[in-house]
């Protein structure tokens, strides 16, 4: 068994303040004790045509045996019901944000034109350890217990930047969580090491299909029952990165019900081709498809139905996550705007519809936010949270749309020119409200 490794405060929060040199100064840090186990840590444009599924390079192969599958422990639930960040969670978002807004922000304009994020960019990313965020410390992760909130939060602080980069960024972290929640000893023996390294696999959470209302306890996807294992075949829409794949959590019906599948990337019979979407463009979404792939018994990640429906609404708390950073960027923006716009001789801010529909922003994303943080930690600390993560679903579906709306319409004509960002912030609240998977918290 590996190594106990060092805590989040020793670990992660270097690889932040590592990435991000602007608080590396901060009198905080050393006032706080943390200078030293701070610097300890430091991990070291999508095909347009048809083509086998990318990410066959890396070969997944387990260096050492577990007994048993390793879990995080669940998060201590107090007496009272409190959102406050700690410590570690202030410093790792802090470090965080201050990435999303100095250098996601700056690239998001031409990543969503050229629907890619660049690589450089996403390996500064990987150094904030974003992958490694779910995976128990036994195995080389950094959070001692549940983490769906620091997760949620750290989401939040990059989709401030840009909701696209923030997916490409994120879904990794889906499928280490998946692994680390429901994966047996060998299959996190085989994959999980490869998410505490300088180089996470790019991998993604695959739920989704190219069909009118989709419903994912009702898919198309199938996977048969063989004498040596499964059979899969179906399509799925928006995969982040999907040329680039190298890991999957598929998603298929079985006889029994919808399961969860381990598909590393080569496989024979995956094809992907670009899927670039209304919004999310940075994240450079691909359609897959899967023509009689098969794979072994061993990739069975789960076929509880269960667990299923805890990925989902992990997944929407991870959607209301990106929509809360979003629509926080899209308020702060607009409220500069207004104060700075002069029409007739005054600020436009000094016109009530214009004052009101800014408070309407301001509601409307905090009720969001509280419930996506209570969802998320409801499910760190082992409770039933299905209920709030519907909420942070119906929430972010009628009001993240709703924001978005409202910032280019308080930019009038402005508003509908890409010379300012709310023109894309729009286009990606209106996915929050309807993708499925590759986020899961």
């Amino acid at each position: 068994m590996p190594p106990q490794s060092p805590t989040l405060a020793e670990r992660g929060m270097s690889a932040g303040l590592k990435a991000i040199n602007s608080i590396a100064s901060s009198e905080l840090v050393d006032k706080a004790g943390l200078r030293k186990p701070l610097e300890q840590l430091l991990f070291s444009g999508s095909k347009q045509s048809l083509k086998a599924a990318g990410g066959a390079a890396r070969v997944f192969k387990a260096t050492s045996q577990l007994g048993k599958p390793e879990r995080q422990s669940r998060a201590k639930a107090g007496d009272l019901f409190d959102l406050t960040p700690t410590d570690e969670q202030q410093m790792l978002v802090e470090s965080v944000k201050d990435f999303s807004l100095d250098k996601i922000r700056k690239a998001a304009h031409d990543a969503d034109h050229d629907a890619a994020t660049p690589p450089a960019l996403l390996a500064t990313a990987n150094e904030l350890g974003l992958a490694m965020i779910g995976v128990p410390e036994a195995l080389g992760g950094v959070v001692e217990s549940r983490s769906a909130v620091t997760a949620a939060l750290m989401a939040e602080a990059l989709a401030e930047g840009d909701m696209g980069i923030a997916l490409a960024a994120m879904a990794p972290a889906g499928v280490s969580t998946a692994l680390s929640l429901w994966g047996t000893a060998d299959q996190q023996s085989t994959y999980l090491p490869e998410f505490v390294g300088d180089k996470p696999p790019v991998a993604a959470v695959v739920v989704a299909e190219p069909h009118g209302v989709f419903n994912p306890f009702e898919l198309k996807t199938t996977a048969r029952k063989t004498a040596s294992g499964y059979t899969l075949n179906g399509v799925k829409s928006l995969v982040p990165r999907a040329a680039e794949c190298e890991l999957l959590v598929i998603a298929a019906q079985t006889e029994n019900g919808p399961a969860l599948f381990v598909v590393e990337g080569g496989t024979p019979g995956l094809s992907i081709e670009a899927e670039p979407a209304m919004g999310l463009r940075a994240a450079a979404t691909g359609r897959l498809t899967m023509k009689t792939v098969k794979v072994p018994e061993s990739a069975l990640l789960s076929a509880d139905a269960k667990v299923y429906r805890e990925l989902i609404a992990l997944g929407r708390i991870g959607w209301a996550a990106l929509a809360v950073g979003t629509s926080q960027a899209v308020l702060d923006y607009v409220k500069v705007y207004v104060n700075d716009r002069v029409a007739f001789g005054e600020p436009i801010s000094n016109r009530q519809s214009v004052a009101f529909k800014v408070a309407d922003i301001a509601i409307e994303l905090d009720g969001i936010r509280l419930v996506t943080y209570r969802a998320a930690a409801l499910a760190d600390a082992g409770k039933d949270f299905i209920k709030q993560a519907a909420l942070a679903r119906s929430l972010t579906t009628k009001y993240g749309m709703q924001i978005g709306s409202d910032g280019v319409q308080l930019l009038g004509g402005h508003g509908y020119t890409k010379e300012h960002p709310v023109e894309r912030w729009y286009r990606d609240l209106r996915a929050a409200g309807l993708m499925e998977g590759a986020l899961v918290l």
